[in-house]
């Protein structure tokens, strides 16, 4: 795991999905914060390289963190909240 969450323990635990996995994270987290925290590591897969990607500018400006919520359609990751039980899919 490369995001390790040092701060805000103590927010509640909510839970989502993530490409049919069940993942935890903390209330208030953005999809982008919680996929990376909970393990999920890369939120898509370079057209450039061999690697994952895991976003880019962190702040809604460029195009790299795009995911599917289930009943929302497209999202920016780094710019939507987590609210419990989405369902989430990776690009």
């Amino acid at each position: 795991m490369r995001l390790h969450r040092l701060l805000d323990q103590d927010r509640p635990e909510i839970r989502f999905r993530l490409d049919g996995a069940e993942m935890t994270a903390r209330q208030g987290d953005t999809l982008l914060t919680a996929i990376l925290a909970a393990g999920g590591g890369w939120l898509r897969r370079s057209e450039f390289g061999d690697g994952n990607r895991a976003g880019f500018c962190l702040m809604g400006a460029c195009q790299d963190c795009w995911v599917t919520v289930e009943g929302l359609g497209r999202r920016r990751a780094c710019g939507t909240l987590l609210a419990p039980g989405m369902e989430v899919r990776r690009g």
